[in-house]
């Protein structure tokens, strides 16, 4: 399996930079993108394997574009407020999982979500 590209996307510049430390350990490198606007050309730019996208500065319409544009991006959602419902829609769109905005619970989604992809 070939090195990993990640895309962080989080309104939260502190949450942002924790997390890209976390990720950092574990995928060949980190790209945070500062607003949704630079997802997109991010994933493209950087040869992304995966997204990491607040999803309460987004939405479930950002996640269906993505998965659109591509289909075989790993997207993990974070929302500090996540329930069933925002789940649900989330993956029927094209996300690999929905999270909490928490180190351990945001690689452990991604790492589950690439494993899969790869498989």
């Amino acid at each position: 399996m070939e090195p990993l590209s990640v895309v962080l996307f989080q309104n939260d510049p502190r949450t942002a930079q924790t997390l890209a430390a976390s990720l950092s350990q574990h995928f060949n490198s980190v790209h945070l993108a500062r607003t949704y606007q630079e997802v997109c050309p991010a994933v493209a730019r950087h040869r992304a394997g995966a997204v990491v996208l607040d999803l309460e500065t987004s939405g479930p319409c950002e996640v269906e574009h993505l998965h659109r544009e591509y289909p075989e991006l790993c997207i993990v959602g974070t929302h500090r407020l996540a329930d069933d419902k925002l789940w649900t829609e989330a993956l029927n769109l094209g996300a690999s999982d929905i999270c909490e905005p928490r180190n351990n619970d945001v690689v452990s989604s991604l790492l589950r979500g690439t494993h899969r992809a790869a498989a």
